[in-house]
Protein backbone atom coordinates (compact mmCIF):
# COMPACT_ATOMS: atom_id res chain seq x y z
CA UNK A 1 0.00 0.00 0.00
CA UNK A 2 1.03 3.35 -0.90
CA UNK A 3 1.93 5.60 1.88
CA UNK A 4 0.39 8.82 1.86
CA UNK A 5 2.18 11.95 0.65
CA UNK A 6 4.98 13.57 3.37
CA UNK A 7 4.17 10.68 5.98
CA UNK A 8 7.23 8.11 6.91
CA UNK A 9 5.64 4.92 8.74
CA UNK A 10 7.94 3.62 11.03
CA UNK A 11 9.09 1.95 14.66
CA UNK A 12 8.54 4.37 17.80
CA UNK A 13 11.21 5.56 19.88
CA UNK A 14 11.28 6.58 23.38
CA UNK A 15 11.54 10.30 22.22
CA UNK A 16 8.02 10.08 20.46
CA UNK A 17 6.35 8.76 23.70
CA UNK A 18 5.32 12.16 24.44
CA UNK A 19 3.89 13.19 20.81
CA UNK A 20 2.00 9.97 21.13
CA UNK A 21 0.53 10.67 24.64
CA UNK A 22 -0.76 13.85 22.93
CA UNK A 23 -2.12 12.23 19.97
CA UNK A 24 -4.06 9.63 21.97
CA UNK A 25 -5.74 12.38 23.98
CA UNK A 26 -6.70 14.45 20.91
CA UNK A 27 -7.94 11.65 19.32
CA UNK A 28 -9.82 9.88 21.90
CA UNK A 29 -10.08 12.44 24.56
CA UNK A 30 -8.92 13.33 27.76
CA UNK A 31 -11.31 11.13 29.68
CA UNK A 32 -10.37 7.81 28.16
CA UNK A 33 -7.71 5.57 29.33
CA UNK A 34 -5.91 5.47 25.88
CA UNK A 35 -2.37 6.86 27.13
CA UNK A 36 -2.26 4.44 30.36
CA UNK A 37 -3.11 1.67 27.96
CA UNK A 38 -0.57 2.28 25.85
CA UNK A 39 2.47 2.90 28.11
CA UNK A 40 0.79 -0.39 29.70
CA UNK A 41 0.84 -2.64 26.12
CA UNK A 42 4.60 -0.83 25.69
CA UNK A 43 6.57 -3.08 28.87
CA UNK A 44 4.41 -6.08 28.08
CA UNK A 45 6.82 -9.14 28.10
CA UNK A 46 5.51 -11.99 25.84
CA UNK A 47 6.00 -14.74 23.30
CA UNK A 48 5.80 -11.99 20.51
CA UNK A 49 7.19 -8.31 20.80
CA UNK A 50 5.08 -5.36 21.54
CA UNK A 51 4.84 -3.96 17.86
CA UNK A 52 4.66 -0.08 18.24
CA UNK A 53 4.42 2.12 14.80
CA UNK A 54 4.04 5.70 14.63
CA UNK A 55 3.17 7.91 11.43
CA UNK A 56 5.16 11.04 11.21
CA UNK A 57 4.57 14.08 9.13
CA UNK A 58 7.06 16.95 8.75
CA UNK A 59 8.50 16.17 12.08
CA UNK A 60 5.37 15.62 14.01
CA UNK A 61 3.91 12.49 14.87
CA UNK A 62 0.19 12.27 13.43
CA UNK A 63 -0.74 8.20 13.88
CA UNK A 64 0.26 5.53 16.28
CA UNK A 65 -0.91 1.91 16.41
CA UNK A 66 0.10 -0.71 18.72
CA UNK A 67 0.08 -4.65 18.19
CA UNK A 68 0.46 -6.51 21.90
CA UNK A 69 0.84 -10.10 22.29
CA UNK A 70 -1.96 -12.14 23.27
CA UNK A 71 -3.11 -15.63 22.89
CA UNK A 72 -5.77 -17.90 21.16
CA UNK A 73 -7.08 -20.55 23.57
CA UNK A 74 -7.56 -23.51 20.55
CA UNK A 75 -8.58 -26.52 21.41
CA UNK A 76 -6.39 -26.94 24.33
CA UNK A 77 -3.15 -25.43 23.08
CA UNK A 78 -1.96 -21.89 23.28
CA UNK A 79 -1.21 -19.81 20.47
CA UNK A 80 0.46 -16.53 20.59
CA UNK A 81 -1.08 -13.82 18.02
CA UNK A 82 -1.49 -10.10 18.07
CA UNK A 83 -4.30 -7.88 18.83
CA UNK A 84 -4.27 -4.44 16.81
CA UNK A 85 -5.02 -1.54 19.54
CA UNK A 86 -5.39 1.29 19.51
CA UNK A 87 -4.83 3.37 16.54
CA UNK A 88 -5.13 7.07 16.44
CA UNK A 89 -4.79 9.70 13.95
CA UNK A 90 -4.73 13.43 14.55
CA UNK A 91 -8.46 14.62 13.92
CA UNK A 92 -7.37 16.66 11.30
CA UNK A 93 -4.65 14.46 9.91
CA UNK A 94 -7.72 11.68 9.37
CA UNK A 95 -9.14 10.26 6.51
CA UNK A 96 -6.18 10.87 4.30
CA UNK A 97 -4.97 7.11 4.75
CA UNK A 98 -2.40 7.72 7.08
CA UNK A 99 -4.61 4.91 9.66
CA UNK A 100 -4.77 2.57 6.96
CA UNK A 101 -0.70 2.46 5.82
CA UNK A 102 0.02 2.25 9.87
CA UNK A 103 -2.52 -0.75 9.84
CA UNK A 104 -0.38 -1.87 6.70
CA UNK A 105 2.53 -1.46 8.69
CA UNK A 106 1.63 -3.47 11.68
CA UNK A 107 0.22 -6.28 9.81
CA UNK A 108 3.75 -6.28 7.75
CA UNK A 109 5.44 -6.08 11.14
CA UNK A 110 3.33 -9.11 12.75
CA UNK A 111 4.36 -11.47 9.75
CA UNK A 112 8.02 -10.40 10.15
CA UNK A 113 7.59 -11.78 13.68
CA UNK A 114 5.91 -14.63 13.34
CA UNK A 115 2.60 -14.19 13.96
CA UNK A 116 -0.12 -15.93 12.43
CA UNK A 117 -3.17 -13.89 12.80
CA UNK A 118 -3.97 -10.64 14.28
CA UNK A 119 -7.39 -9.73 16.18
CA UNK A 120 -9.20 -6.30 16.71
CA UNK A 121 -12.20 -4.88 17.84
CA UNK A 122 -13.04 -2.14 15.59
CA UNK A 123 -15.72 -0.76 13.01
CA UNK A 124 -16.03 -3.52 10.27
CA UNK A 125 -16.50 -0.58 7.67
CA UNK A 126 -13.20 1.21 8.56
CA UNK A 127 -11.20 -2.66 8.56
CA UNK A 128 -12.46 -4.27 5.83
CA UNK A 129 -10.47 -2.38 3.13
CA UNK A 130 -6.83 -3.62 5.16
CA UNK A 131 -8.20 -7.07 4.75
CA UNK A 132 -10.09 -8.22 8.40
CA UNK A 133 -12.78 -10.14 8.23
CA UNK A 134 -15.48 -11.02 10.87
CA UNK A 135 -13.85 -13.51 13.56
CA UNK A 136 -16.96 -15.06 14.48
CA UNK A 137 -17.77 -16.31 11.08
CA UNK A 138 -14.34 -18.17 10.80
CA UNK A 139 -15.01 -19.64 14.35
CA UNK A 140 -13.36 -17.35 16.27
CA UNK A 141 -14.71 -16.86 19.80
CA UNK A 142 -15.27 -13.14 21.42
CA UNK A 143 -12.84 -12.23 24.71
CA UNK A 144 -15.41 -10.26 25.85
CA UNK A 145 -19.71 -10.60 25.19
CA UNK A 146 -19.74 -6.76 25.33
CA UNK A 147 -17.89 -6.73 21.97
CA UNK A 148 -20.23 -6.93 19.30
CA UNK A 149 -19.90 -9.21 17.07
CA UNK A 150 -19.51 -7.55 13.58
CA UNK A 151 -16.60 -5.33 15.64
CA UNK A 152 -14.91 -8.46 16.46
CA UNK A 153 -11.93 -9.07 13.48
CA UNK A 154 -9.22 -11.31 12.62
CA UNK A 155 -6.50 -10.52 9.38
CA UNK A 156 -5.16 -14.33 8.65
CA UNK A 157 -1.81 -13.78 7.88
CA UNK A 158 -1.58 -17.12 7.06
CA UNK A 159 -4.03 -18.38 4.19
CA UNK A 160 -4.99 -21.46 5.61
CA UNK A 161 -4.64 -20.57 10.15
CA UNK A 162 -5.36 -23.68 11.15
CA UNK A 163 -6.29 -22.53 14.65
CA UNK A 164 -9.97 -21.54 15.87
CA UNK A 165 -10.87 -20.42 19.36
CA UNK A 166 -11.34 -18.17 21.93
CA UNK A 167 -9.14 -15.01 22.06
CA UNK A 168 -7.17 -14.29 25.63
CA UNK A 169 -7.02 -10.43 26.40
CA UNK A 170 -4.12 -9.21 28.21
CA UNK A 171 -4.47 -8.08 31.82
CA UNK A 172 -3.47 -4.15 30.33
CA UNK A 173 -7.09 -4.36 28.24
CA UNK A 174 -9.33 -5.82 31.39
CA UNK A 175 -7.65 -3.05 33.88
CA UNK A 176 -8.44 -0.16 32.04
CA UNK A 177 -11.43 -1.36 31.18
CA UNK A 178 -10.55 -1.11 26.85
CA UNK A 179 -12.88 -4.33 26.29
CA UNK A 180 -15.65 -3.93 24.54
CA UNK A 181 -18.65 -1.38 24.78
CA UNK A 182 -18.87 0.89 28.09
CA UNK A 183 -21.34 3.14 29.53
Amino acid sequence: MATPENVIIRPEVQSDFGAVAFLHTEAFGSDEPIVDLVSALRSLKGALPTLSIVAENEGRIVGHVVLSHTWLDADGQMVDVYTLSPLGILPEHQGHGIGKALVAAGIQAARGAGAGMVFLEGNPKYYRGSGFVEAGDLGFRRPSLRIPEKAFQVYLIEDNAKYRGTVIMRDAFWQLDCVGLRK
